[in-house]
């Protein structure tokens, strides 16, 4: 690296006026969604990223001789752990994939060991929840309100309405990107591009903690099966479901492999901690890799899978280490939401919401769970 990371100080991070005001707020409008497609379907689901397309087996493995400024944390030394990957859309009601919004893919990391963040003392898991966009769309936590009341105004209302503003909104969004930009607007009411969701980059567009040092995770497709899908459109006009059967494909016949790498802040003029809509230039500091998933052959979606994480399970950016504690507002109002949503749905659907200390017996239909390895 030609700049050195800098370290992290309290100082760098500053709380906005009546922060826990707003993120009760932004907790109660967040619950709403879940109340909203709970009375219409009678289960509880989450506030958002409510319809995964995969749920995914596999192995991290951390590389070996990492200089000090990236041996951080997980991945302080060469291991390998079991992961679980779930790849979702941004919507709190499940949606028809005709209104294509961004991806999520959320991680859950099992058997890592140190310090802990509060709230997740006896746990043995690290959870990274990424996007496919470098930035978050809002720059703090009291604009991050006005969005989230859109989407609640909207839940379980208007599918028609939807389907048929995404068409327009893609198509908005293709001439865009036509000449060399991309609406990061846009693609949040809709206009996501019809993409495979296995070719694409995903981040954690807000920065966290990395060890004494700050910086952002992305995941990218790095095997030639996976990196053939990137770009590659899916009809979606005529199968509601038309996202999770090509994964479902895919998995079939093919396994892949996607690099885990860390963008280090090194300029907090450019790559500021306090306003997550910023994308920190890759100039200053490229994303390095430091770690790769591992994912072979599977069923990447079942109904026996998706009882045991989408209702068995939460991702949470506050679910790990002490030393990748997540900074800035919207990371810290977030995490009254995550804890929110998750008790409602407990709640409701008489289940323990559970962090797994290991993955045997976790997945019935596929091969033996992956072990640590340190």
């Amino acid at each position: 690296m030609k700049t050195s990371p800098i370290r992290y100080t309290p100082q760098m991070e500053h709380y906005e006026e009546d922060e826990e005001k707003i993120a009760a707020e932004l907790g109660e409008i967040m619950l709403s969604i879940s109340k909203k497609t709970y009375a219409d379907s009678g289960h509880a689901m989450r506030s958002v990223h409510v319809k995964s397309h995969a749920l995914l087996q596999g192995e991290l493995h951390v590389l070996k001789d990492l200089p000090e400024p990236l041996a951080q944390g997980i991945f302080q030394h060469p291991a390998t752990y079991p992961v679980i990957l779930r790849l979702s859309t941004i919507p709190g009601d499940i949606l028809p994939d005709s209104v294509s919004t961004p991806r999520g893919l959320a991680i859950k990391i099992v058997g890592v060991k140190g310090e802990r963040l509060p709230g997740s003392e006896d746990a043995v898991t690290q959870d990274f929840v990424m996007a496919n966009w470098p930035a978050f769309l809002k720059p703090n936590a009291k604009a991050f309100i006005s969005g989230v009341k859109l989407l609640a105004m909207t839940t379980d209302r208007g599918e028609g309405i939807k389907v048929a503003g995404s068409t327009l909104l893609r198509g908005v969004e293709k001439a865009i990107e036509a000449v060399g930009n991309a609406s990061p607007i846009i693609k949040s009411i809709g206009g996501e591009p019809a993409h495979h969701p296995l070719g694409e980059i995903y981040y954690t567009q807000v920065p966290m903690l990395h060890g004494p040092y700050m910086g952002k995770l992305s995941v990218a497709p790095i095997s030639p099966e996976l990196r053939a899908l990137t770009g590659k459109e899916i009809d979606i006009t005529h199968n509601p479901y038309a996202l999770r059967e090509a994964i479902l494909d895919f998995f079939a016949m093919n396994g892949g492999e996607w690099e885990v790498r860390i963008q280090l802040c090194t300029d907090l003029d450019a790559m500021p901690i306090e306003d997550a809509s910023i994308i920190w230039p890759e100039d200053k500091s490229p994303y390095i890799a430091v770690a790769r998933i591992v994912v072979k052959p599977q069923s990447s979606w079942s109904e026996a899978r998706s009882v045991a994480i989408d209702d068995g399970m939460s991702f949470s950016p506050w679910h790990g280490l002490a030393v990748h504690r997540p900074l800035g507002s919207i990371m810290r109002v977030r995490k009254i939401v995550y804890e929110m949503s998750s008790h409602f749905r407990a709640q409701r659907n008489n289940k323990t919401l559970q962090e797994p200390r290991n993955l045997k017996g976790l997945f019935t239909d596929n091969d033996p769970a992956p072990s640590i390895k340190i």
